[in-house]
């Protein structure tokens, strides 16, 4: 399948839902001193000009240019965004490659519920490897709002293998499709989540669609020797 068969569909949401170890989460020094989200963003602004954390610069894959990162004036959440598109995995994700990120996240009335099947599929996948499932890893979930179009697959008539549940399968699929959207001018798919039986996903191709980033719920996800993870709320 390519780009020119999939329907274009106009897409809103307010708090799609991403999940990031709490390793990589800095709340802004000055949020106390914030009274409302504007506010916050201009102390995160302020901090920024100072913080040597924000100030690294982040390895810049091949199929990424520098002018398409979001700076500290895109408010909370930026260095978060620009991670997404600039650490990638050697073999890639579902719909991007190793030479640029996405961003993907999940959103709908299970969008909760859907992130962490989707996060406790691949946590669990990387324990495979190893054999041992002893493990406790804490989340948070980043809302994040879209006002934009996105290529859609759930209303798509064939999809082939871009949905496979095997990763061996259904990534080089994806990734290929994802080449053809990006090129062709578009901004990211829609999805159906392969994890969880009625959870919608999203990726987002480029780094400025992602708007007003804030901190959601916790999440801790323990493994106590068996595959199945218990997910608990709260952190650690």
């Amino acid at each position: 399948m390519d780009a020119a068969t999939l329907p274009i569909r106009d897409f809103m949401d307010a708090a799609t839902i991403r999940l990031i170890s709490t390793a990589y989460i800095d709340e802004p020094a000055l949020a106390p001193l914030a009274d409302g989200d504007a506010e916050r963003d201009f102390l995160a602004a302020v901090e920024g000009l100072t913080s040597t954390r924000q100030s690294r610069t982040m390895p810049l894959p091949t199929g990424l240019a520098a002018e398409e990162l979001t700076g500290a004036a895109h408010g909370y959440g930026w260095t978060h965004i620009n991670a997404a598109f600039c650490y990638t995995r050697a073999t890639g994700n579902r719909f991007n490659g190793p030479d640029r990120g996405a961003w993907y996240a999940t959103h709908g009335p299970d969008a909760a519920p859907t992130a962490r099947a989707e996060v406790g599929f691949h946590l669990t996948r990387e324990l495979d490897a190893t054999g041992i499932y002893e493990n406790i890893t804490a989340y948070r979930e980043l809302l994040a709002g879209f006002v934009t179009r996105f290529h859609d697959l759930t209303a798509a008539p064939a999809i082939g293998d871009c949905l496979h549940p095997d990763p061996a399968i259904g990534y080089p699929a994806g990734q290929a499709l994802a080449r053809d959207v990006l090129q062709g001018g578009g901004n990211g798919v829609l999805y159906p989540s392969v994890r969880h039986a009625g959870g919608q996903c999203l990726a987002a191709f480029r780094p400025a669609l992602v708007q007003n980033v804030r901190l959601g719920d916790g999440w801790v996800f323990t493994w106590n020797g068996d595959r199945d993870p218990v997910i608990t709320a709260g952190t650690v």
